[in-house]
């Protein structure tokens, strides 16, 4: 049988992820509600005890640190608005993390599928999580504008943007083949850390024009390796056609849902890199390898260097950094495609970023304070008591703790799901739909196992029966049933209140020798009450059509197409619940899916004693 997953909007798992969302609302509502009764309960108490101390911190925050932490965190909150899209619990694995590591060495996809399978087994917590992380670090970053808490923020969203690029974008495909700095590589989030590590500085070293040279030279370097890596031969970029390397990553950005006069100029620019591929990637290096080298040279210093050269310099620099931000743009629109179209869109790229970046480097160089008072080696610290913090730094400490209760939200889930090895049963849910009650007495029958001993379920009176019917020679669906069933076992941990019943479905395969084999080769000789029953083509028939079972025989004589179902029979021997059996993709989050969802009824089957409803 073909197996398939969910669908990404599944009803259930869509309705989940908006009840999980609206939960987690109030909490967040507390939290910011608590900000101005926190601040005014700060201002009432330094106003009743001792004076206020002024203000002693040093000017105001930096220009260009001031820009770079209000860009990154206003990204950080874009960037959480984004994994509010309903797709996201199912599509974010299948569609985003697993192709970004398709490319890469065996080792990278072995880590990223590892990393990546608590959001598989808990889509709707993973993803709810991470809304509440990326917000809550875009808020954290705009509340908190000086001192140790700016700077954690920052710490915090390098550590963060590590995680993601690892675990999420397979280290930006930096590992595979093919990748450009035009459509995303080394990955947005690696720019995102290289921003958190800059607001995680001491504040100290934003003064003077030294950063801010040390940043618009390493734009420049990163532009001009950029441009050595779009030119290096073999790379498939000065191909044309619809398989070069550049015209095929636009063509599959224009294919993504989205306005018309956006598709039009994505396309056209595809068509173009497709008909003049060698000319198209020539002006890419070209326009690469020189705004780079501007950049490198406006970050020279004209300290020392013949009269006038500092104006041509800081010219070099200006006209670099204005062809780096508009060649920004043009990439961000025609190849990159704006990042966020298609409903799986977890950032706007790269381009966004590395524009920030870039301005950030240039008002660190020319906008950069003139460096501490006389005498001041360090910055001196606002105040020596809490309650002599100044009523605006109390408001930023307030709003700035609420911010990290927001991201606290999403961080303690997440690792909780992280350490939980068994999925959502909402992964059953969204493939085949919930259990079905029903109270109707179980049609009795009498077969014999696989070992050769007679077995009725009238014999099995007193327990709870989970039920389902398997080819011995099956090789797709069949295995997967029967791990399931043996993990509800393991789950259910009661033996003796609990049997696993499998009746044979293949016409042709009736002997018990074929059930010994299928069993050995699924181990499942230990798994507590388990019976795997044969008979008579007759006595097995009877039992197929009481419990709506069919069998389709195949041309070739071997495993059969059936149904896959299973039902729990109370101890008092009524039928209870009817699932739909079917593993979809057996993955391990959902056979463990179907797992927890099996013992949870057959548990409160158990729990009600088999009383009839």
């Amino acid at each position: 049988m073909q197996m398939h997953g969910p669908d990404l909007n599944a009803p259930a798992v869509v309705a989940a992820f908006h009840t999980a969302l609206r939960h987690q609302v109030l909490v967040v509502l507390l939290l910011l509600a608590a900000v101005p009764v926190a601040w005014n309960v700060w201002r009432w108490r330094s106003g009743a005890g001792q004076p206020a101390a002024p203000l002693e911190g040093w000017g105001e925050e930096p220009v260009a640190r001031r820009a770079l932490r209000v860009a990154f965190g206003l990204l950080w909150v874009a960037d959480g608005l984004l994994q509010l899209q309903q797709s996201m619990p199912l599509g974010l694995v299948p569609r985003v993390v697993e192709p970004a590591a398709a490319g890469s060495p065996g080792w990278v996809q072995t880590f990223v599928a590892d990393a990546s399978a608590p959001w598989s087994r808990h889509p709707v917590a993973a993803a709810a999580a991470v809304v509440w992380v990326q917000l809550g670090l875009g808020a954290w970053m705009l509340a908190a504008n000086r001192g140790l808490a700016s700077r954690l923020s920052g710490v915090a969203t390098a550590g963060w943007a590590a995680v993601v690029w690892a675990a999420g974008n397979a280290f930006g495909g930096i590992f595979g083949g093919g990748v450009s700095w035009l459509t995303g590589a080394p990955g947005a989030v690696v720019l995102y850390g290289v921003a958190g590590v800059l607001v995680a500085l001491p504040e100290a070293r934003w003064t003077g024009p030294r950063l801010g040279r040390l940043l618009l030279r390493a734009s420049g370097v990163v532009l001009l390796g950029a441009a050595l890596l779009q030119a290096w031969p073999g790379r498939g970029f000065w191909q044309g056609g619809p398989d070069g390397g550049l015209s095929s990553a636009v063509a599959g950005m224009a294919s993504t849902p989205q306005p018309g006069w956006l598709h039009a100029a994505v396309a056209g620019f595809g068509d173009l890199a497709a008909a003049h591929g060698w000319a198209v990637n020539l002006g890419v290096v070209v326009a690469l390898a020189g705004a780079g080298a501007l950049l490198v040279a406006g970050s020279l210093p004209a300290a020392g260097a013949p009269a006038g050269w500092g104006r041509r310099l800081a010219l070099a620099g200006r006209v670099g950094m204005v062809a780096a931000l508009a060649f920004c743009a043009a990439d961000w629109v025609l190849v990159q495609d704006l990042g966020v179209l298609g409903g799986l869109g977890t950032d706007p790229n790269s381009m966004v970023p590395a524009a920030a970046l870039v301005a950030v480097a240039w008002l660190a160089l020319t906008r950069a304070p003139a460096g501490l008072p006389a005498g001041v080696t360090a910055l001196p610290r606002a105040a020596r008591r809490w309650w002599q913090v100044p009523p605006a730094a109390a408001l930023r400490v307030t709003a700035s703790a609420a911010a990290l209760g927001v991201m606290l939200l999403g961080v303690v889930p997440l690792g909780a799901a992280a350490l939980e090895p068994h999925a959502d049963p909402i992964i059953t849910t969204a493939l085949d739909g919930a259990p079905q009650p029903i109270d109707v007495p179980a049609g009795g029958f009498t077969l014999t196992d696989e070992h050769g001993r007679p077995v009725s379920l009238a014999s099995l009176r007193g327990r709870t029966v989970a039920l389902t019917f398997l080819d011995p020679v099956c090789t797709s669906d069949c295995p997967i049933i029967a791990r399931e069933f043996a993990q509800t076992a393991q789950l259910l941990g009661r033996p003796r209140a609990a049997a696993f019943v499998a009746v044979d479905i293949n016409p042709r395969f009736l002997d018990p020798a074929y059930l010994r084999a299928f069993d050995h080769e699924q181990h499942l000789g230990a798994v507590p009450g388990w019976r795997y029953l044969t008979g008579s083509l007759g006595a097995l028939r009877a039992v197929w059509k009481e419990y709506g079972a069919y069998v389709a025989e195949t041309p070739s004589g071997g495993m059969v197409d059936h149904n896959d179902l299973a039902y729990v029979i109370g101890p008092d021997g009524r039928l209870r619940d009817e699932l739909d059996a079917d593993p979809g993709p057996g993955t391990s989050a959902s056979e463990s899916s179907f797992a927890v969802t099996l013992a949870g009824v057959m548990r409160q089957v158990i729990g009600a004693g088999g009383a009839s409803a």
